[in-house]
């Protein structure tokens, strides 16, 4: 019989990954929302798109709900108003609180992922009354976030244009790229 860490090994892994893909997401997004100046945050490229302010406030919303007394109560908690999460902010004016909100539903999420344990992968968790296993519910909120942060990046693009600050390899410099890894080697 295995050891309990041992045993324990693949949902370590798994919570590891899990915070890692986290941070990066956030990090990215992060990065994406710094070349943006607080007006750029209310852009919308076409009627009935999402500005980033929009996407933030949503991805908030959805964070403070969803991880806030994760192991113990609704994902989709009554306080929560998704729909005003869609709203456009007024002004630019707000955006400074809009950035305090973002950093503190982030800190929901990592807050509670140092403290599950690997045998709480496996425990059940409701959203909007629907049961999933701590894994499954996680993994839905990789995908979403994935996905959002994808767009607060195509946002980022379309409005700094040509004086966007690329987040990954530059176009037209893949080979470059490949090289220095290898001569790290």
């Amino acid at each position: 019989m295995p050891t309990p860490s041992a045993a324990d090994a693949p949902g370590a892994a798994l919570l590891a990954s899990f915070r890692q893909t986290f941070h990066q997401y956030k990090t990215l997004a992060d990065r994406a929302l710094a070349q943006l100046n607080n007006a750029e945050w209310l852009n919308q490229p076409a009627p009935g798109s999402n500005s980033a302010a929009v996407i933030v406030q949503h991805m908030a919303g959805n964070l403070r709900s969803r991880f806030t007394d994760f192991l113990t109560t609704d994902g989709e908690k009554p306080t929560r108003q998704r729909d005003q999460e869609f709203e456009e902010p007024r002004d630019a004016a707000g955006i400074p609180a809009l950035r305090q909100e973002w950093e503190a539903a982030w800190q929901v999420l990592f807050d509670l992922l140092e403290t599950l344990q690997p045998a709480d992968l496996l425990r059940t968790v409701t959203i909007r009354g629907e049961a999933h296993t701590v894994l499954e519910a996680v993994q839905r909120q990789v995908a979403h976030y994935a996905y959002h942060v994808g767009q607060v990046v195509q946002l980022a693009k379309i409005i700094r244009g040509d004086d966007f600050q690329s987040l990954s390899i530059p176009r037209g410099q893949s080979q470059q790229f490949n090289q220095a890894m290898q001569d790290r080697k």
